[in-house]
């Protein structure tokens, strides 16, 4: 009676370019997942900073105390940084005595805008990697598959007979390509589109915070004896 065949058998007797493929959709996966988990953590943290940060703001704490309590921190996250970089950009242009409080307004903005982007930038960074794998891996995969079949007919052919029990090894270590490529590539796309969609949604969240933010600033500036 035939042995049933063994996948991790069925590995080691691939040909050398399949176990290469192989190789090679494993590091993609185990890359992929310590992305993944890495920036889990990383948008789990600034949605977390977020939400706490606009609790202190929208409590009625006063801006020149929140602005001193962040420069005392290094490294304020996300909307904080924001905050910091906008109101210590509107403090400076009212201290030099811009003459328009449009000037005053466009220069706040800017400063927000260029911090929510760096934000942003370091919270995007290198998602685009997922990208790449889940896009190129059934096609790595399918090229390990096709090579495999190949040899496999190669052996075949020199062997002089072909029966299912001949093939059937050959096609099926081939095939493991294909898998493994499918492995490495659904975790990856799927990872991609969440935290495409988590950072979406935290852009939003910033240019909310920002243009409320500039409404406080532009009464804040219009109010007599401001």
């Amino acid at each position: 009676m035939q042995e049933p065949l063994s996948i991790v058998q069925l590995i080691l007797d691939a040909s050398l370019m399949v176990k290469l493929v192989m190789a090679g959709l494993m590091l993609l996966s185990v890359l992929s997942w310590g992305l993944i988990l890495q920036k889990m953590a990383l948008l789990r943290r600034a949605r977390r900073e977020a939400e706490a940060f606009e609790r202190n703001f929208w409590s009625g704490a006063d801006l020149n105390r929140l602005y001193e309590d962040a420069g005392r921190r290094d490294g304020a996250p996300g909307l904080e940084k924001i905050f910091t970089a906008g109101f210590g950009e509107f403090l400076k242009l009212r201290r030099q005595g811009a003459s328009a409080l449009s000037d005053v307004m466009d220069g706040t903005r800017r400063a927000m805008r260029a911090a929510a982007q760096r934000e942003l930038d370091e919270l995007d960074a290198h998602t685009s990697f997922l990208a790449t794998v889940g896009s190129v891996s059934p096609y790595i995969g399918l090229f390990g598959t096709v090579w495999g079949i190949m040899h496999a007919f190669i052996g075949l052919g020199n062997a002089g007979q072909a029966t299912l029990a001949t093939v059937a090894p050959g096609i099926a270590e081939a095939l493991i390509a294909t898998a493994i490529g499918l492995f490495a590539a659904i975790p990856a796309v799927v990872g991609y589109n969440r935290f495409s969609y988590d950072v979406d949604r935290l852009a939003t969240r910033f240019d909310t915070f920002m243009e409320e933010f500039s409404n406080i600033l532009q009464r804040l500036a219009t109010r007599p004896g401001a």
